[in-house]
């Protein structure tokens, strides 16, 4: 099982998909019979469900997928911040930290299994992170926020680029080994003979240089980098370029990454399973080139093709080259700057957003990469949701893509409206379109 967003009202951090757990401590490993007795219960309805015919097929499916084989288009809904709308308060019956995040997780895989409805194989492994100090760059970026999961806004640390570019160095952080290893015995203690209890490190999300690099430099002043300080801005991406490789390397060296091939999240949606990795020399310590990668400049949606081109795909690339197979965006438009990110090497999945003209998508992807469509998370988000026109939606963007490999993955949700039965009905009406056009 894997970790997915998550919300306030269960008393977790809101996180992307995959993000490396941070919140615990050694404190808060103080699990109580009772609590004990909910998660192992759990527990046990997730292994019978990850042990279903359905889910073997499921895990096939995606490995033809994601090696370019043609099947229906794959369904993925990821609810996000919806989570707290179908598992409630109400339903949640632990309260210490630790066991109300694994309670949590448990509870969404059963939910994927018996309720969802979509394609996602639910596994019969309960993954722990590493719990790790945030990447600290040589400056501190201060937020301020209104609420856990409201609106901020924050201090960008790099404002005076001759005065503050040479404070910068490579990321690094610091392992709680003492809580990692809690955690890790916790889990085994709780779950062993149940489920294959693993120490896996998600260690990203997205390797993209653009995230880390508006929260040093600030947005604003990001984009009037592009013309009022090009050579310091080309400088300072080169800076934060470096920082994630030498963080790569450090990753590989001490034995740290785990393999992405299998159930793991990867890229903005989908599943990580293919017999194409891990690369042909593989001895049991993974490296980049065994796994995944992915990169995406949202930040960089209005900046225009050329500027993208100079400023920003030449450092995505070094990171992107490292790995055996690649994914690319997430919720920037990539048609008009297509004819540069083909040019990353390994790629196979590519985001294309609400936004992106899906009939020059589709001419430019084929059956050459994973056409990963993002419907509009507001098509289930209020108390009332136009089936018809999901399926009219559905319908017409499959007709367009009906030549490329297509998955569908709902994701970006809010909210679902406080109606848990919104992703069931669109997972429903997903898959029956999917299975209409084979």
């Amino acid at each position: 099982m894997k970790n997915y967003g998550n919300g306030e009202s269960t008393g977790i951090d809101q996180t992307a998909a995959g993000k490396i757990e941070t919140g615990f401590s050694s404190q808060d490993l103080e699990i109580t019979k009772e609590e004990k007795d909910v998660l192992i219960d759990l527990a046990e309805e997730v292994a019978e469900i990850a042990a279903s015919n359905e889910m073997k097929e499921r895990r096939i499916l995606w490995g033809r997928h994601n090696m370019l084989e043609r099947t229906r288009p794959l369904i993925f809904c990821d609810p996000e911040n919806g989570w707290n709308e179908i598992i409630t308060e109400a339903q949640m019956k632990c309260k210490g930290k630790i066991a109300r995040r694994w309670e949590m997780d448990l509870r969404k895989e059963i939910f994927w299994g018996k309720k969802m409805g979509d394609d996602k194989p639910v596994e019969s492994f309960f993954d722990v992170s590493y719990t790790v100090t945030p990447d600290d760059w040589g400056v501190k970026v201060v937020y301020h926020r209104t609420e856990a999961l409201g609106s901020y806004v924050w201090d960008n640390p790099v404002k005076d680029y001759k005065k503050d570019l040479k404070k910068l160095h490579s990321p690094t952080f610091q392992i709680d080994w003492e809580t990692t290893n809690g955690c890790l015995d916790l889990a085994h203690d709780l779950f062993d003979n149940i489920l294959a209890v693993r120490l896996k490190g998600t260690w990203w999300w997205s390797l993209g240089i653009t995230l880390p690099g508006t929260a040093l430099r600030g947005l604003n002043n990001l984009f009037l980098d592009f013309i009022d300080h090009s050579e310091e801005l080309k400088e300072f991406h080169s800076i934060v370029s470096k920082g994630i490789i030498d963080k790569l390397d450090y990753l590989e060296e001490n034995n740290l990454l785990s393999l992405n091939n299998d159930g793991t999240y990867v890229g903005s949606g989908g599943f990580g399973f293919t017999d194409e990795l891990p690369a042909g020399d593989f001895n049991g310590q993974v490296r980049c080139k065994d796994m995944w990668g992915f990169t995406e400049s949202q930040e960089t949606v209005n900046v225009s093709p050329k500027m993208y081109e100079e400023f920003i795909f030449p450092y995505e690339k070094p990171i992107m080259d490292r790995f055996g197979l690649t994914c690319y965006g997430c919720c920037e438009p990539l048609n008009t700057r297509w004819h540069i990110v083909k040019n990353h090497r390994n790629l196979r999945r590519v985001s294309c957003s609400p936004w992106v003209d899906i009939e020059r998508m589709a001419e430019y992807l084929g059956d050459k990469y994973i056409f990963s469509m993002k419907p509009n998370p507001t098509a289930i988000a209020e108390s009332y949701v136009d089936h018809e026109a999901i399926r009219q939606d559905i319908q017409k963007n499959f007709r367009i893509t009906k030549g490329c490999v297509v998955e569908i993955i709902m994701k970006d949700n809010h909210t679902i409206g406080h109606r848990p039965e919104n992703v069931v009905d669109w997972c429903m009406i997903a898959k029956e379109e999917a299975e209409r056009i084979g």
